[in-house]
């Protein structure tokens, strides 16, 4: 654990100095964006301005610079919000950003757009490389399997998890159902808990969910 806080202190140091190497000045505010008025903007580069509102934020591209967005990242706007989106501007402009950020571009990228990826890339993404590609594995695999979409622990039966379940985890399906399983097998994992037939019973007894909507 050392050896990795002490990576992490690395290339935190590293991100740092190239930051300060890099020429983003602040500009004018004030420039309508599809999340508000901005507050604060920096450019990037001719062209690339990072805009930040008082609830969300991304970059605006000129349409030159919009253009060098590859075609398979490129949106139908010249605005890239900052959750996800700012990684196709990073993965276009590398030059503009630290190490640290075109290594969270890159996996932002591989958990969001994985298909994209694999064809700008020319790679095919395996276990683990991408939180997307995985979780439509878990889906493929289990759509024939009861998955939980909610849980609590039970009052009625002390020692168990109440769990509501449909077929594949889908939302808003018909045929949800209801099983008991002990507290000490409950570990959602990443995408989702699997119903096993053979150790978790249907239930249709008093349920928990009644108790805890009538608390909120």
């Amino acid at each position: 654990m050392a050896e990795i806080h002490g990576d992490m202190a690395t290339e935190k140091a590293a991100h740092e100095t190239e930051l300060q190497a890099l020429d983003r000045p602040a500009i004018r505010a004030g420039a309508s964006t599809p999340w508000g008025m901005a507050q604060v903007s920096r450019r990037y580069a001719d062209g690339i301005v990072l805009h930040s509102t008082a609830s969300h934020g991304g970059f605006h591209l000129a349409e030159n610079a919009n253009a060098t967005i590859h075609a398979l990242y490129r949106n139908n706007t010249d605005f890239y919000e900052e959750d996800c989106e700012w990684a196709k501007v990073a993965h276009a402009f590398p030059q503009l950003f630290t190490a640290y950020e075109r290594r969270l571009a890159d996996r932002t990228l591989r958990d969001t757009y994985p298909d994209a990826y694999e064809r700008v890339m020319s790679v095919t993404l395996n276990g683990g490389q991408s939180h997307m590609r995985d979780r439509q594995e878990f889906e493929n695999v289990h759509r024939n399997d009861w998955v939980v979409i909610a849980a609590l622990n039970s009052d009625h039966q002390p020692g168990f998890v109440e769990c509501v379940a449909t077929l594949g985890g889908i939302r808003g399906e018909d045929g949800e159902r209801r099983f008991l399983v002990p507290r000490s097998d409950y570990s959602i994992g990443r995408h989702g808990f699997v119903i096993d037939p053979l150790k978790h019973q249907s239930y249709d007894g008093p349920s928990s969910f009644v108790t805890w909507a009538t608390r909120q």
